[in-house]
């Protein structure tokens, strides 16, 4: 080529894996963590979030031209460790030598997150559903569109590959960001850590409220229970909570009337454990009898 620039010799398929083991055996032994990718067969990408990544990729022009060998790298075992952090995917891979990738992805800018909270508002209800994948159609529309969902646009992944080939879309980064199609197949909610968002916040606040009621202690639901029978039956239930120290216990409540409630306002305060009210300042008549007399 007219710019003096060649490309290095051919190297085996065989051979490249044999260097990559070693290399990972060195990683390895040093202590690095090495997460290679590995696929069951054929297919990159089984699942809802995983086949989604993967062709929102090849629907940008900007990468058809290299996407075909990076196809072949991920499916013949050339990606040896892929790591998916916030922003940021680092990969090395498999060719005439062992290749460093770094891919920089921007953050979900906030008002499409906003946007897409909104348009989703009531439609998911579990984040369960949302990681699996389980969505209607009217939602899978909203966070898989190329412009306006969660994948990146060419625009917002900055690529850097260690290999002499002149393009910022080398096969090598291809491969990388096929396995990042590949590792969703199995964790999910790595999408959203890579686009710096939550996907809890995705989920119906409706949905939410509901699991924390069903929830709530039995003594809640009982406290409510009480609640509404002394609004209804115009009673004044005693606390349950324990008496303390020193406290005479409350008397057995009284038996209830054939309709199972109390029929009067005293039986209602005996049915409740309460001795009958009396106004300040008074006395019981046994007493005020008695100081009478003795008057």
């Amino acid at each position: 080529m007219s710019w003096g620039f060649r490309w290095r010799p051919y190297v085996p398929l065989a051979e490249r894996r044999a260097k990559a083991r070693r290399a990972v055996a060195k990683m390895t032994k040093a202590g690095k963590a090495v997460a290679p990718v590995v696929l069951a067969g054929r297919q990159i990408a089984s699942t809802f979030w995983g086949k989604a990544w993967c062709e929102n990729l090849e629907a940008y022009s900007d990468f058809a031209n290299r996407l075909p060998r990076g196809r072949t790298y991920i499916r013949n075992g050339s990606v040896v460790d892929l790591q998916i952090s916030k922003g940021l995917v680092t990969a090395l891979v498999s060719g005439s030598e062992l290749y460093k990738i770094q891919i920089k992805i921007k953050p979900l800018p906030k008002d499409l997150w906003a946007s897409i909270q909104s348009e989703c508002a009531g439609k998911i209800d579990s984040l369960i559903e949302l990681l699996q994948g389980r969505l209607s159609s009217a939602v899978m529309q909203i966070v898989t569109r190329g412009e306006r969902g969660l994948f990146p646009t060419p625009k917002q992944i900055d690529l850097d590959c260690s290999c002499p080939d002149w393009a910022d879309m080398c096969k090598h980064v291809a491969a990388a960001l096929y396995g990042v199609g590949a590792r969703l197949d199995k964790s999910p909610e790595l999408l959203f850590l890579l686009r710096g968002v939550d996907p809890a916040d995705l989920i119906s606040k409706v949905s939410a409220e509901e699991a924390v009621r069903q929830s709530a202690p039995a003594e809640a639901a009982a406290t409510i229970a009480e609640g509404e029978l002394a609004e209804v039956f115009g009673i004044d239930l005693q606390s349950s909570a324990t008496p303390a120290a020193g406290a005479t216990p409350a008397p057995p409540p009284a038996p209830a009337t054939k309709a199972g409630l109390p029929k009067t306002k005293r039986n209602a305060r005996a049915a409740a454990g309460r001795q009958p009210q009396r106004r300040a300042g008074t006395a019981p008549k046994a007493r005020w009898k008695k100081a009478s007399k003795g008057g």
